[in-house]
This record gives structure tokens, C-alpha cells and sequence, in this order.
């Protein structure tokens, strides 16, 4: 036992204790160019799964981009080492001196990196094969107004693969609009696919602010080569002023606003009942469809108002941002008068002019006249009525003539009545005589059976067997019609077990030595249950029939 605790504790020993002893920061470029990409590489000499450098630091110095991890494990003559890598994309957009801060993982810090970022050349920028385009649609907004920001990535050579960031502003919303569109373009007779995106600027704060350009790194292919690129674009300067202080209602900052109307009927006189449909729409530029006030109708007595869903949209056109809400009220009268609708006022600022403008409908006047209908069922007066009766009572009485039938067509049909009649009597005549002529023979038929019937009872009583089976078989012709083996047809016709073990018994008594007991008066009762059963037959045959 203590031996084996010895070799456990010797082999415990023995294996070489893995920690991170060391955590190195590197870059793959230094100097580098502003608006270029390089790599910032950290290393740990050990497996790290629960940790990882905290890179926020680099926030304010660099654009940084995702960041992936890597392991391995090596073994060389023996000896075993592990790795963990962690790499991000880093890119400046300032020439100058910067320092990468150094970075903790587990307890262990990594050295300060010196970087210097050198400035790009004019020169190399217009003969680049790659560069970038920006626009803001004005160089000055009021707080909450909606401009356009416009990027142009010019390719002259073939794109393998390639990510362009997008445009970033503090205090405030950049959103793109729509989906790129790709064209080709001549500039200085070289060739270049132009790709242009759209992000739609709302400010939120009123300041001078810088809109970073977007950065754009991919690969391309040049002479069966693949070179590793990038661009950036230049920043912009805009300045966002404040709400006015003497400004009242919802902020809407605008250079053109229109408020329209529609009716239908577009008539100013309507009858009771009769529904109007009066749509209005407002359109208004430089805002979202969100900043959109919405509009609201003041009730008038004796007409009521139903409104429907509002619509709102908004689009880009030549750089501006054009927005329009759709409104539609179903309007009701409800009793005969003269009504005027008040104006309609939208309060916004003209960002032209510097003032308070308004967008107006003049107020309306409508006509209500009583329903048609109301006059189209009225009751038709006392004297109207006495009128319409003289009239009735002065018409001509009309005399409706009769025709009588020709007395030669009612002599033809009397004298074919009669004939019919004729012919159905004699064929009535001629259908009686063969049923009387079969009556007797079914009458003696039925005699014949009874009589036979009768004697088969008086052999049972007297117990002869001899005189019993002469009798059945003459019974049994008088049923099946036949003068050989009679009794075996009959009781086939008849069909009943009984029947035929008992006629067996007494074949056998009669003809062998067996002294079999045979029930006589069995034979009879399924002989008279058949006969029963046979008349109740041809009762219901009959009765069918007739």
C-alpha cells in the first residue's frame, strides 16, 4: 500500500505543471497608414477558456472590429506546450503616435505597444485603385431634422471579398435607407463600379459635430494575385442647431410643407344619409414618417365623423427625405341644414425663413337637404285617392266572350268511350274462364292430401309399419309429381333433419333386422307444419297479387 502511494505521488511529480506564465501583445504592421487595417495579436502560453483580454480600451483611439480566438497544443521530443490566441482588427483614421494599452488575462499583464500611423499621401489616394466618396445633402440641420448621408466605394479592380462600415455621429440616428445600388463610372477615363449606400441623419442634439466616414477592407484580385486592401473616406463637419425658444406645438422642422384635401361627392350640397369621404393629405420635407403631427378634425353638431386608418410613408428623392400621412374620415349627416366645417391648421417651422408657417385648409360650408327618399314614400293624399277611384269606376266594362265545344266532337268521343268499354268486358270474360277451370283440380289436390294425411294418422295409431310407408309414399306423389323415389324427394323439397333420420329408422325397420325405434308421430308433425307453411305461401302469393 505504500509503495503504490509512493509511485502516485512520484508520477505527480513528475508532469509538468501548465500556467499562464506569460501574455504578449503584438501587430502585424507598425508603422501603418491612417485608415489602414493591422492586426493586434495577444498570446497566452497556456489554454485560456474562461477569460479574455477587455479590449474597451481601444474604443477611443481606433475603430476596432470582432474579435476571434485560437488555441493549440505542441509536442516536440517530449515536451508538450500550449497557446491561446486572441486577434482583432484595429484601424485609425488620424496620422499621429498612439499607444496600445497593455492587457490583463488571469493575473498576467501584457507589455504597452508604441504605434505611429503615418498620414496617406494625396498623391497615392487619386491613383489609388480603391477609394471612398461622402456627401451630407446640407451642412447644417435643426435638431430632429432628417438629411441624408450618401457614401461612394469606387472599385477598380475585380472584388474578391470586402466589409465597408458604416458612417458613425454622436447624438445621433443614422440608419440606411433602402439597399445599395451598384453602377460602373468613368473618372480620368478609368474605369470604376461605384457603390453607393444612403443612411438617412437625424441629430438630437443641437452642437457641431463629425460624421466618421465609412472604412472599407477587402481583397481583390490583381495579376492572379490576391492583395489585401482598404479605403477611407473623409469626414464631415455639420452643425445642428437648437429647438427656438419661442416655438409652441410639436416640433417640425421643414422647408415645404403642404396640407391637401379631397371630397367625394366633391358636391357642397348632399342629402340626409348620404356618406362623404374627405381625405386629407399632408406632405412634409425633410422629417421621417415618424415625426409626423397627427391631424385632427373638430366635431360638428348634426354630422358625425367615422375616421379611418392613417397612412404614413416616407421616401428619398435627389438627397431629401419627403414624408406624407394619408387620412380619411367618413363624414355622416344626420338632419337637413347648413353646416361649416372649421379650418384645418398645421403648425411647422420653416427652416428657409427662420419662423412659424402654417399649413391650411379654409373652412367649408356644406348644404344638408332632406332625403329624396323620404318624398318617394310619402302617403298619397284623400283627394288623390278619390280621383284614382272615379277614374276606376269610368272604365269601360270589358265582355268576355265563351266558346262552346262542337256537339260532333262530343259524339266521337262518347262513341270511343263505349268501344273501350266493350273490349275491356270481354277481356274480362276471357280471364275468368281458366281459373275456374283450374279451381277444381287444386280443390281435388287438396282433397287428395287431406284424405292421405288422414290414413298416415290411422297407420301411426295402429303402429303398422308396412302400411305407414305404403301411404307416405303415395303421399309423397301427390306432392312431388313423381311416380320413382318419391318419398326421397320429398324430403328434400322439405328439407328438415328430423324428417330424415325417421324415414331412415323406418326404411331400416321395414328392411333389415335393426329394431329401431321409430317416432311415427314425428313424421306426421313435419309433414303437417309443411303443409301448414306451404297454404300460408300461397295466401301471401295471392294477396300479392291482388
Amino acid at each position: 500500500m505504500v509503495m503504490r502511494l509512493f509511485c502516485c505521488l512520484l508520477l505527480i511529480s513528475a508532469m509538468p505543471l501548465w500556467a499562464m506564465t506569460q501574455l504578449q501583445a503584438s501587430v502585424d504592421k507598425n508603422p501603418v497608414l491612417a485608415g489602414e487595417f493591422f492586426m493586434l495579436t495577444i498570446s497566452a502560453d497556456d489554454t485560456i477558456k474562461n477569460d479574455q483580454p477587455d479590449t474597451s480600451a481601444l474604443l477611443k483611439d481606433f475603430v476596432v472590429g470582432p474579435m476571434s480566438v485560437s488555441t493549440r497544443t505542441n509536442i516536440v521530443n517530449g515536451s508538450i506546450s500550449k497557446q491561446t490566441n486572441w486577434s482583432v482588427k484595429l484601424m485609425t483614421r488620424e496620422a499621429g503616435d498612439y499607444t496600445i494599452p497593455s492587457f490583463n488575462v488571469a493575473g498576467i499583464s501584457s507589455q504597452p505597444i508604441a504605434l505611429k500611423v503615418a498620414e496617406r499621401s494625396k498623391e497615392t489616394e487619386q491613383n489609388n485603385d480603391i477609394f471612398i466618396k461622402s456627401s451630407m445633402s446640407s451642412d447644417s440641420l435643426f435638431v430632429q431634422e432628417a438629411g441624408v448621408y450618401t457614401v461612394k466605394l469606387y472599385l477598380a479592380k475585380e472584388l474578391l471579398d470586402g466589409n465597408l462600415t458604416a458612417p458613425s455621429m454622436p447624438d445621433a440616428q443614422l440608419s440606411q435607407i433602402g439597399k445599395q445600388q451598384e453602377e460602373y463610372e468613368l473618372v480620368d477615363g478609368k474605369r470604376y463600379l461605384v457603390i453607393t449606400r444612403e443612411y438617412l441623419v437625424q441629430p438630437q442634439k443641437s452642437g457641431i459635430y463629425t460624421i466618421d466616414a465609412p472604412v472599407f477592407q477587402g481583397r481583390i484580385r490583381q495579376n492572379y494575385r490576391q492583395l489585401e486592401v482598404s479605403a477611407m473616406g473623409d469626414s464631415t463637419m455639420i452643425e445642428i442647431k437648437p429647438i427656438p425658444s419661442d416655438y409652441q406645438g410639436a416640433w417640425l422642422p421643414s422647408e415645404l410643407v403642404n396640407l391637401d384635401e379631397q371630397w367625394q361627392p366633391d358636391s357642397d350640397t348632399v342629402e340626409v344619409g348620404t356618406p362623404i369621404t374627405r381625405t386629407l393629405t399632408l406632405t412634409v420635407l425633410g422629417v421621417t414618417k415618424e415625426q409626423l403631427p397627427d391631424i385632427e378634425l373638430a366635431e360638428v353638431q348634426g354630422i358625425r365623423s367615422y375616421p379611418d386608418e392613417k397612412e404614413n410613408n416616407h421616401l428619398v428623392r435627389d438627397g431629401r427625405v419627403i414624408s406624407q400621412q394619408t387620412a380619411s374620415y367618413a363624414l355622416l349627416p344626420q338632419t337637413p341644414g347648413t353646416y361649416t366645417l372649421p379650418e384645418v391648421s398645421v403648425p411647422w417651422y420653416n427652416t428657409k425663413i427662420k419662423r412659424i408657417s402654417y399649413a391650411t385648409l379654409p373652412a367649408r360650408t356644406i348644404i344638408v337637404t332632406p332625403s329624396s327618399l323620404t318624398n318617394a314614400t310619402a302617403p298619397v293624399p284623400v283627394q288623390a285617392q278619390r280621383v284614382n277611384e272615379q277614374s276606376q269606376a269610368e272604365q269601360p266594362v270589358r265582355t268576355v266572350q265563351i266558346h262552346n265545344t262542337p256537339l260532333w266532337l262530343i259524339i266521337t268521343c262518347a262513341i270511343g268511350y263505349l268501344l273501350w268499354l266493350i273490349t275491356l268486358v270481354l277481356w274480362w270474360r276471357n280471364k275468368g274462364t281458366p281459373s275456374s277451370d283450374k279451381s277444381p283440380d287444386t280443390k281435388v289436390q287438396g282433397d287428395s292430401t287431406a284424405t292421405s294425411l288422414a290414413r298416415l294418422q290411422t297407420h301411426a295409431k295402429n303402429a303398422n309399419l308396412s302400411a305407414f310407408h305404403h301411404e307416405l309414399n303415395c303421399y309423397a306423389k301427390l306432392l312431388t309429381q313423381q311416380s320413382s323415389n318419391a318419398i326421397d324427394a320429398l324430403t328434400q323439397q322439405i328439407n328438415d333433419e328430423q324428417l330424415t333420420q325417421q324415414v331412415a329408422k323406418l326404411r331400416a325397420a321395414l328392411y333389415s333386422s335393426h329394431d329401431d325405434t321409430v317416432e311415427l308421430a314425428l313424421i306426421l308433425k313435419v309433414l303437417a307444419a309443411n303443409k301448414n307453411k306451404k297454404r300460408t305461401s300461397q295466401h301471401a302469393t295471392l294477396k300479392g297479387l291482388y
